[in-house]
């Protein structure tokens, strides 16, 4: 199972990990269009500073019939131990972690949610301990029990994920949450339309994967991902896997740094790529943006201070969405 697990992310391929394992300073128009990226990307994915998470965000999820009494992993008012499983190196600076739990629960999370991981970093003037917190969006099968599994680039000056990847088989990471994002069901829009950046790809991937495995949910998917360069593209097999098998997804890759068989898109994401990548605006459309602040500015505007959705700009507003056609992660 190990190996298989460790071929899995050799392959950039954690395959909803659910059979068996199923499955830097250099500057980027992904990354803030003249901003070093390696300053900024570790806010992609959702990764976001202490402070918006200083104010109560934690959300009971409501259950389904069908949930009520199921064994939940995860709680979203206390700090719970999971045990590190097993890990593997995906690309040049990201990692695959398995983490596991009672195999007769679930893990709680719903689409689109991400759950808390805290680090102690230290201890404070007068003697508390001081701790990380970063939020990350699993991309195993939130139904799949007993185990969840994180995608996660390790920036050397990171204070979170340098200590996740210093962790071995037996570790353990404390996790809180689950903090609800956008709560996904299916077919609320005809299109949903997707821009990425790095590894802004976790909570698009949990949006896919819960719309193609649903042969009820008919909604139309576009993506469109950004990043340095294609060692950089995190899920390409699988996504391109994903992409062969369901007509009603469509992904375009563009790349920074392109290599000399490069088949993709070259260059920052621009007006002409989201007209014709994406589904034009209208009360049937939805688009989700998640990415490094750089690419969200020029995208779609950043959140509010508060943490709050804020005015859209960018792009997106450019080319006629309003503020309910885009939600941004």
């Amino acid at each position: 199972m190990a190996q298989f697990f460790r071929r899995l992310a050799r392959a950039s391929t954690p395959f909803s990990l659910s059979k068996a394992f199923k499955s830097d300073d250099t500057k980027s128009s992904l990354g803030g269009f003249g901003v070093p990226y390696g300053a900024i990307a570790a806010l992609s994915g959702g990764i976001s500073y202490y402070m918006y998470f200083s104010s109560p965000n934690m959300v009971h999820l409501d259950q389904s019939s069908e949930e009520v009494g199921q064994k939940m992993a995860l709680n979203p008012d206390k700090w719970i131990e999971f045990k590190l499983h097993e890990k593997a190196r995906v690309s040049h600076n990201s990692e695959l972690f398995r983490f596991t739990f009672d195999p007769s629960a679930k893990l709680g999370l719903d689409i689109a949610s991400c759950l808390l991981t805290r680090a102690p970093m230290g201890e404070d003037a007068e003697g508390k301990k001081k701790y990380v917190i970063r939020p990350y969006t699993p991309i195993s099968d939130p139904d799949a029990k007993g185990y969840f599994d994180l995608l996660i680039k390790v920036y050397p000056e990171g204070k979170m994920s340098p200590y996740l990847s210093s962790l071995k088989p037996g570790d353990v990471v404390e996790v809180k949450g689950p903090i609800e994002k956008l709560r996904y069901t299916p077919n609320m829009k005809k299109h949903i339309g997707m821009i990425a950046g790095g590894s802004g790809i976790t909570p698009m991937l949990q949006i896919i994967e819960a719309v193609l495995r649903n042969p009820d949910d008919n909604t139309q998917l576009s993506l469109l991902y950004a990043n340095i360069s294609p060692d950089d593209i995190l899920l390409k097999t699988k996504l391109d896997i994903l992409e062969a098998s369901h007509p009603n997804l469509k992904i375009f890759y563009t790349v920074d740094n392109p290599t000399n068989d490069w088949k993709g898109g070259v260059g920052y994401i621009s007006k002409d790529v989201v007209v014709k990548g994406l589904p034009g605006p209208s009360e049937d459309t939805l688009i989700l943006v998640c990415g490094p602040p750089g690419m969200m500015e020029h995208i779609s505007g950043e959140k509010a201070k508060d943490w709050t959705q804020g005015e859209l700009k960018g792009l997106l507003k450019d080319v006629g969405y309003t503020e309910e056609m885009v939600y941004k992660f």
